[in-house]
């Protein structure tokens, strides 16, 4: 998916954000706004929204010496997911359909997203995701390629989200490998932010080489590379890894709220829909 013309006035938050959030004195968030601007003139056609994200945060870490402006942010998203565990789980436990539970919970999870906006409701997006319908459902698929894998790859996105990631995969009874970024991103999920949520109760956890969002194979180790090759089923959360590999061939189902205008116009939905698709899905 490239990036639309759209996506030009979010970087441009996203850059400011970053910058205040790593402690950035007003001189140097106005020096990283004029870079970026720059990269954004010389951004080719061709690339993707994760490509220049990852190029504006490189920048904005670079400039303020500080690794992980969203680290705050980030054990906080946590704890207050973690907080509400509990009613997560007692909803799977007590649904008809866990699965459709499990997978919507997961869902209701990507709102944990501070790339897309600067705040969030867990309480009204769970409510919501709960209750409303699947603008693209692809869990009938889902359930059937369930049932035919040995194990899953699942390719996750925020920290936070995390442990409403957890609670689906406690309810897969497959093994999982869990797959985290290689460095810090946004509020994107890395190995700290998984174990604290804890991942590694449920899952293998390894991170994929790379500190793009989403899912950019050509920057991933090749390691990860294989992994992703050789799966029989891959979860995908989140708009980034949707951005990055809607285009690849492989046995990937997404799993998202459709946050971004471009995003659910790519997708054929309206904003804020619920998306569930897999490689034959509209």
């Amino acid at each position: 998916m490239h990036t639309n013309l759209d996506c030009y006035p979010c970087f441009v938050r996203q850059a400011l954000s970053a910058a205040r959030r790593a402690g950035a004195t007003p001189d140097l968030q106005r020096e990283i706004l004029l870079e970026t601007l720059e990269r954004l003139r010389a951004l080719p056609p061709e690339a993707t929204p994760p490509m220049m994200a990852d190029d504006i945060h490189r920048l904005v870490r670079m400039r303020t010496a500080n690794p992980d402006p969203y680290r705050e942010a980030k054990a906080e998203a946590t704890r207050e997911a973690l907080a509400l565990r509990p009613v997560l789980r007692a909803h799977v436990d007590r649904a008809a359909d866990p699965l459709d539970i499990a997978v919507r919970i997961a869902i209701a999870g990507n709102i944990i997203d501070l790339g897309a906006a600067e705040t969030y409701d867990l309480d009204e997006t769970l409510a919501r995701v709960l209750a409303a319908p699947l603008a693209i459902d692809g869990l009938t698929a889902l359930r059937h390629a369930l049932g035919s894998v040995g194990a899953v790859l699942y390719l996750a996105d925020n920290a936070g989200e995390t442990v409403f990631d957890r609670v689906l995969i406690e309810h897969l009874d497959r093994p999982v490998t869990y797959v985290v970024k290689g460095g810090p991103i946004i509020n994107d999920a890395t190995r700290e932010d998984a174990l604290a949520a804890g991942i590694d109760r449920v899952a293998e956890i390894i991170d994929n080489g790379s500190q793009a969002p989403g899912t950019v194979l050509e920057q991933c180790a090749e390691s990860f590379r294989e992994r992703f090759a050789e799966a029989e089923l891959i979860i995908a959360k989140g708009q980034a890894n949707y951005e990055t590999l809607s285009t690849v061939s492989a046995p990937v189902f997404f799993l998202l709220q459709a946050k971004c205008a471009v995003i659910a116009a790519d997708l054929g939905v309206a904003p804020g829909a619920l998306v569930v698709k897999g490689p034959t899905s509209s």
